[in-house]
């Protein structure tokens, strides 16, 4: 006797004919990957205190912090660029991060105006400690960003040229690019701050996304040596649809448990959480309608021939 689940979220046996759409979805991911670079130049993204420089107070109040009345009071101190956020499960702990100034005489400046203004709007708040990060901290940081973004998808590209063809690595490093780029222009829209907790979230996402590919994948591959006479176009469609119930569970999975984090983790969490619900949404529909397409493009002269072959790979 087999155990049935209680809940699908498609019903088994589904025959979609998903590539019968593979022109529009390519077509959209590229209007999309496109506006998203024209946004990155321009008004370009919302730079973090990790990668524009500045300095961050640990405050501690004496009651539970007013965050509207301490904007208040840093923005009539002539500190509107201030950044609050919660530290702490007692509520009242306070990071406040403030642009770098031109030289170190105005930041220090800018401390004094911050702490004269906290004590105005939360007396006997005090100041714990005090974190500079210089601009060419910054730029180094910004630096080794980028390098781990592409170190991933170079180590991406090995592994699936590796356990697959080529066919499948280029397809799925493609994709993933084209997920980052409107991950990016999703944090222009929204002015998420982009420092290195957003660019966890963005390593997070393309990991995820890796793992959504190769599961399609395998069952591609499963079924070019099960179905050797069957076109490429429809054993994709196959593939995807014997797939569709573990896709779709995996990610209603992770999208329920990183919802509440946006809706209630505060400054700290939220930008986290809201790159990765969007991450969640385009790398789900990007292996469905942008990698498999990618795959029956440029494999639909060459895997069913392959197929047929000894295996070159491991995996």
């Amino acid at each position: 006797m087999f155990y049935r689940p209680l809940f699908r979220f498609v019903p088994d046996g589904t025959k979609i004919r998903f590539m019968r759409g593979r022109f529009a979805g390519l077509i959209t991911s590229a209007v999309l990957s496109t506006a998203s670079l024209i946004l990155f130049f321009h008004p370009g993204l919302n730079m973090g205190l990790d990668f524009k420089g500045g300095v961050v107070l640990e405050v501690h109040t004496q009651t539970q912090a007013n965050f509207p009345g301490l904007r208040a009071a840093l923005a009539q101190a002539g500190l509107a660029d201030a950044n609050l956020q919660s530290f702490g499960t007692d509520g009242q702990g306070v990071l406040i991060s403030l642009e770098s100034r031109a030289t170190a005489a105005q930041t220090q400046t800018a401390i004094s105006e911050a702490e004269t203004a906290l004590n105005a709007a939360a007396p006997g708040a005090k100041i714990l400690s005090t974190q500079a990060v210089g601009a060419s901290v910054s730029h180094q940081l910004f630096a080794q960003g980028l390098e781990a973004l592409g170190l991933s998808f170079l180590m991406i590209l090995i592994y699936i040229w590796f356990r697959f063809e080529w066919q499948f690595a280029v397809g799925a490093v493609a994709t993933l690019v084209l997920d980052t780029t409107k991950a990016i222009g999703f944090m222009v829209l929204t002015r998420i701050p982009f420092d290195l907790v957003t660019i966890a979230a963005i390593l997070t996402i393309i990991g995820y996304s890796t793992n959504d590919k190769v599961v399609v994948y395998d069952r591609v591959r499963e079924n070019l040596r099960k179905y050797k006479s069957m076109p490429l176009r429809d054993l994709i469609d196959l593939s995807i649809n014997e797939t569709l119930n573990r896709t779709l569970g995996t990610s209603g999975t992770v999208f329920l448990a990183a919802l509440p984090l946006a809706l209630f983790g505060g400054t700290a969490l939220s930008g986290f959480a809201m790159i990765m619900l969007f991450g969640i949404v385009v790398g789900t529909s990007s292996s469905i309608f942008i990698a498999a397409p990618i795959l029956l493009f440029l494999g639909e002269h060459r895997l069913r021939r392959s197929a047929t072959l000894p295996k070159a790979h491991g995996g």
